[in-house]
């Protein structure tokens, strides 16, 4: 794909690294000169500009774009970035960079925006994963807050220990993606068994949270 990365800064530059070592074309957009440093990731583009300007877009090539990562320091840019990106060229998928978990509810289709992501609230996720055995944990929000990925640690007391898993009574809009044991990495087939201390990965619906973790008691 082509990927325009409005905001060079070490997030922009991570993530287009990533992306050129996966065979993407990437794009970096960035109206500081000092963060135009294409000695960093050579097989990128490097584009000198505001990100705001339609024009200057234009000149960039951004409706040539497959998809539009908008992930400057700043959660106003980002917004105007994903609006634009969206309703002037019409690029098929935009993600935002959230900086401020306040303004998260901004984040959304209105604004041009398909995925909203935020790095305090993944951050403060993945410390509550680390830290958390029994209890439910929302690792990533999918489709502006309606669906989740979730995840379980099966404490050692836990009562469905030996059990299958098509003993789990979960609810319609709750789906077990995999099961994490050790090094390995479990599809979840009907019969396989659970274990005390396997982590259990829920693509789920916010409203039946409640009922996944009923059918984990």
């Amino acid at each position: 794909m082509r990927i325009a990365i409005a905001g060079a800064g070490s997030v922009g530059r991570s993530i287009a690294g990533e992306l050129v070592e996966n065979g993407h074309e990437v794009m970096l957009i960035d109206r500081d000169p000092g963060a135009i440093k294409p000695e960093r990731i050579e097989a990128a583009e490097w584009v000198l500009a505001d990100a705001c300007e339609v024009a200057l877009l234009e000149d960039a090539g951004l409706q040539t774009c497959d998809v539009v990562i908008a992930c400057t320091g700043d959660d106003k840019v980002n917004l105007v970035v994903s609006l634009l990106a969206k309703t002037e060229f019409a690029v098929g998928r935009v993600v935002g960079r959230v900086n401020d978990p306040r303004n998260e509810w901004l984040f959304t289709e209105q604004w041009g925006v398909d995925v909203a992501v935020s790095t305090p609230r993944i951050l403060a996720a993945l410390v509550e994963e680390a830290v958390s055995v029994g209890d439910l944990v929302r690792l990533f929000t999918l489709r502006q807050g309606q669906v989740n990925l979730v995840e379980v640690t099966l404490p050692s007391t836990t009562a469905i220990a030996g059990r299958p898993v098509r003993d789990l009574r979960l609810p319609r809009d709750a789906a077990l993606v995999t099961i994490l044991r050790g090094g390995r990495v479990i599809v979840p087939a009907p019969d396989e068994p659970l274990e005390p201390g396997d982590e259990l990965l829920f693509v789920a619906s916010t409203e039946v949270e409640d009922a996944v973790r009923e059918a984990l008691m």
